[in-house]
C-alpha cells in the first residue's frame, strides 16, 4: 500500500466558533483528488495515436461535456489545463466546431446524444477539408455501444477512443462523491444500471487505495446487486496489493443503502444550514450562486475600531441582482465547518457568538503593552480579517434566507410535511396541497408533498389522487404528464392510489407507520421529548429522524435506535448540533451486521444482505474470524456508508452527529451525488425516458 494512502489528516484543531472539534484522526481522502488530477494530466498528455506512450504535442482544443464542468472543478483548475497545452475550451454542443489547433480532445460521459454530436462535427470538418487529430475520452470508462455508434456513423477510424477514470471526488474531509447527478433517474426511471457497475469500480478503487472492506452490509435490490459485484473480480478492477491485505485495515465495514429504501427523507425540506441553502438557493458540485453584494468585499475592517467586526452588511436581495458561483467548503472556510450542520433556528445565535469572539480578538490590540504582544496581534491580523470576511458572508446569507423561511407557502409546506410523517389527517393534507397549487406553489414542492403523502399513507384515495393530478397538470402544464407517470410506475412507485390496482405489487409499499415506532422516527410533541430533540439525529428535520441514518445506526450504533445516545448538552451549548461531552464518550461497538433488527429489516422492501468477505487466495488469510471483526477499542476504524442514488446534506449532518457520539469509529460518507427532493423531481421531469437521449 502506498505511503500516500496511509496518511491521516488530523482534526484536533480549535474551530473558529470556539467549540472544540473531535480530536480523532480521519482518512486522508485528498489522495483521491490527487489521483484524479494526475489521471487528467495523463489523459491530456497521452492520446494513444499509435502507442500508449505517443504524446499529444502542441496546443489542444478541449471540448467538454457541460455536466463534467462541476466535477472537474473539484479536481483541478483552468490554470493546470492551460499549463498542459489546452488553448481553447468549448462546450460539447450541436453545430460546427471551430478549432485553431490541430489536436482536438473531447471529454464527455458515454451518452448517445454526445456521441452523435461528436460524429457530426467530425464529418463536417472532413467535408470542409479541415485536418484535425481527434481524441475522445469517455468518463469514467469506455463503452462498446459508443464504439458501435461511431462505427455506424463512419468516423471510428478518425479518432482515438480512451477513458478518463474519474471516480470518487472528495467533497469534504468526510464526504466523497461520484458527482453523477442523474444516477437516481437512470436507475429508477430509465432502468439503466450502468451506475451500479461504475460504483463497484469506484469502491474497488477505494479498497485499492486504503484496504479491503471486511464486511459488506446493506439494504435494497440495487444495493444487493452492487454488493454482489464487489465480491467478484471485474475486468477493470485494480488488484488490492498483498501488503495492504496484511496491514490493519482502516475500514471495518461498508454499508450500502438504496436511495429507494428511504424516499421519505429527500422529499422533506432540509432544515440544517447547508441543507436549507441547497433547498432555497441550490448547491451543485459544492458551489452556490450567490448575489455579488454578498461576495464583494467591503472596505477592509479597521482593527482600531472593533465595533466593525460585529456589524454586517445589510443585504436586501434583489431578484435580478447578478450572481456569482461561490465554493462552499470547510477546507476553504473554517467557519462554514461549524455552521453547516446546525439547525437553521440555531444559526443566528451561533453567528452572534462568533461575532462577539472576533470583536474580543480585535480589542486585544488595545490590551497590547509590549512589542511582543503587538507582534503577536499583527501575526493574527490576517486570520482575523479572513474570519471577519467569512462572518460577513454567512451573516448576509442568513439574512437572505430568513425572509424566505417566513413566507406563507414555505411554512405551510413544513406544516403539511410534519402532519404527513405523523400520519395526521392525510385527507386534510391533500386538500392543503390543492390550496398550495391555487396559491402558486412551485411544481417541485407540490410533487414532493404528493409523493410524501403517498409513501407515508400507503397510497392516496383514488378520487383524491385523480383530482389533484388534474389540478397539477392544469396549473403546471400537461408536458409534466410523463413525470406523474414515472412517479407512479414501478420500480419507483412513489405516487400510488389506495387501494392499489392488482398489477401493483403491495410488497413495494413502505410500512411507514410501523417503522415510525420500531425505528423511533418521530420525536413526540410533549415537552420532555422535545428536550431530547437536540440529542438525536431528528434535529435535522425538527423532530423526524431519517430512515436511512436509523438503518446505519442499526449496524453501527444500535443503542441510538432505541434511545438517545448523547449526553444532555449544557444550557449554553444548546445549538442543535448535539455535541456531547468528549470525555464521557463510549467506545463504538463492533460491527456485527443487522443483529437485533432482523425483524424490522424484513418489513422494508428490498433485499437485506450481510457479506463477510474472503481474502484472496495466496495471501495466507482466509475468511476473517469473529474475533478478527471485533476490533480492539484502542484501534480507530472507519465505516464507509455508500448511498446508491444520492444522499442529502441533512443525512450527511445526521451521520456526522452519529460519529461524534462514540470513540473509535469515524464515518466516511460516499455517494453517487448530493440530492434534494427538488433535484430528484427536476431530474425526472426534465430528462425522463423520453428525453434522456439514450
Amino acid at each position: 500500500m502506498s505511503n500516500a494512502a496511509t496518511r491521516l489528516s488530523s482534526t484536533d484543531l480549535q474551530s473558529t466558533s470556539g467549540v472544540e472539534r473531535d480530536d480523532e484522526q480521519t482518512l486522508d481522502v485528498q489522495v483521491l483528488k490527487d489521483a484524479a488530477k494526475k489521471a487528467l494530466v495523463n489523459a491530456l498528455n497521452s492520446a494513444s495515436f499509435s502507442s500508449p506512450l505517443n504524446l499529444v504535442n502542441g496546443a489542444k482544443t478541449l471540448v467538454l461535456d457541460s455536466t463534467l464542468a462541476g466535477p472537474l472543478g473539484l479536481v483541478t483548475e483552468v490554470a493546470l489545463l492551460k499549463n498542459h497545452g489546452v488553448d481553447k475550451m468549448f462546450w460539447l454542443e450541436p453545430g460546427p466546431l471551430t478549432s485553431t489547433t490541430t489536436n482536438v480532445i473531447y471529454l464527455c460521459r458515454p451518452l448517445i446524444k454526445y456521441v452523435k454530436i461528436i460524429a457530426d462535427q467530425i464529418k463536417r470538418s472532413s467535408k470542409e477539408s479541415h485536418k484535425y487529430r481527434y481524441t475522445l475520452f469517455l468518463v469514467p470508462r469506455t463503452s462498446t455501444l459508443v464504439s458501435r455508434i461511431l462505427e455506424e456513423e463512419g468516423v471510428l477510424g478518425d479518432l482515438t477512443v480512451s477513458s478518463y477514470n474519474l471516480q470518487f471526488i472528495p467533497v469534504e474531509e468526510d464526504v466523497i462523491s461520484l458527482e453523477h447527478d442523474s444516477a437516481f433517474r437512470e436507475l429508477w426511471v430509465d432502468g439503466d444500471e450502468t451506475i451500479i457497475y461504475n460504483s463497484a469500480l469506484a469502491l474497488n478503487a477505494l479498497q485499492h487505495t486504503f484496504s479491503r472492506f471486511p464486511r459488506i452490509i446493506g439494504k435494497g435490490d440495487y444495493a444487493s446487486k452492487l454488493a454482489t459485484l464487489l465480491t467478484k473480480p471485474l475486468p477493470e478492477q485494480q488488484v488490492v496489493p498483498a501488503d495492504a491485505l496484511n496491514l490493519p485495515p482502516p475500514f471495518d465495514s461498508l454499508i450500502i443503502l438504496d436511495r429507494h429504501v428511504d424516499m421519505v427523507t429527500p422529499l422533506l425540506t432540509q432544515l440544517t444550514y447547508q441543507g436549507l441553502i441547497d433547498e432555497l438557493v441550490g448547491i451543485r458540485n459544492s458551489q452556490a450562486e450567490l448575489p455579488l453584494s454578498l461576495l464583494k468585499p467591503p472596505s477592509a475592517p479597521d482593527p482600531t475600531n472593533p465595533s466593525t467586526s460585529q456589524s454586517s452588511t445589510n443585504i436586501t436581495p434583489v431578484t435580478n441582482e447578478k450572481t456569482k458561483k461561490h465554493f462552499l467548503s470547510a477546507s476553504t472556510d473554517p467557519l462554514f465547518a461549524d455552521l453547516r450542520d446546525l439547525h437553521f433556528s440555531s444559526l443566528g445565535k451561533r453567528l452572534n457568538r462568533v461575532a462577539h469572539r472576533i470583536d474580543e480578538d480585535y480589542k486585544a490590540r488595545f490590551e497590547a503593552r509590549t512589542v511582543a504582544q503587538l507582534r503577536d496581534f499583527v501575526s493574527r491580523l490576517n486570520g482575523l480579517q479572513t474570519e471577519h470576511e467569512a462572518l460577513r458572508l454567512h451573516t448576509g446569507l442568513w439574512e437572505m434566507l430568513v425572509p424566505r423561511t417566513r413566507t406563507e407557502l414555505f411554512n405551510k409546506s413544513l406544516e403539511v410535511e410534519q402532519n404527513l410523517v405523523a400520519s395526521y389527517e392525510t385527507t386534510a393534507q391533500i386538500n392543503a396541497i390543492e390550496e398550495m397549487i391555487a396559491q402558486g406553489a412551485d411544481m417541485q414542492t407540490v410533487a414532493r408533498l404528493l409523493c410524501l403523502a403517498s409513501i407515508t399513507a400507503g397510497g392516496i384515495k383514488t378520487r383524491l389522487l385523480e383530482n389533484v393530478k388534474k389540478e397539477f397538470l392544469q396549473a403546471y402544464g400537461y408536458h409534466l404528464l410523463p413525470l406523474l407517470l414515472s412517479l407512479s410506475a414501478s420500480p419507483l412507485s412513489v405516487l400510488l392510489q389506495n387501494p392499489s390496482p392488482a398489477s401493483t405489487a403491495a410488497a413495494n409499499k413502505l410500512p411507514f407507520t410501523a417503522l415510525r415506532k420500531s425505528l423511533r422516527l418521530l420525536i413526540d410533541d410533549n415537552p420532555e421529548a422535545l428536550e431530547e430533540l437536540e440529542n438525536d439525529i431528528g434535529y435535522v428535520y425538527s423532530g423526524y429522524a431519517p430512515i436511512s441514518v436509523r438503518l446505519v445506526q442499526c449496524v453501527a450504533q444500535k443503542s441510538g435506535v432505541i434511545s438517545n445516545p448523547a449526553e444532555k448538552a449544557s444550557a449554553d451549548d444548546r445549538d442543535g448540533k448535539g455535541k456531547g461531552s468528549t470525555s464521557k464518550k463510549l467506545f463504538a461497538h463492533p460491527i456485527v451486521g443487522w443483529k437485533g433488527f432482523e425483524d424490522v429489516l424484513s418489513t422494508i422492501p428490498g433485499k437485506t444482505f450481510d457479506i463477510v468477505q474472503k481474502m484472496p487466495s495466496g495471501t495466507g488469510a482466509e475468511t476473517p474470524s469473529l474475533s478478527g471483526l471485533l476490533r480492539p477499542h484502542e484501534q480507530p476504524t472507519t465505516t464507509v456508508v455508500f448511498f446508491l442514488g444520492g444522499c442529502t446534506y441533512t443525512e450527511i449532518a445526521a451521520l456526522r452527529w452519529v460519529g461524534r457520539q462514540n470513540k473509535g469509529r469515524k464515518f466516511l460518507i460516499a455517494t453517487t451525488g448530493i440530492v434534494s427532493g427538488a433535484s430528484l423531481i427536476e431530474s425526472i421531469a426534465n430528462e425522463g425516458k423520453r428525453g434522456s437521449g439514450k
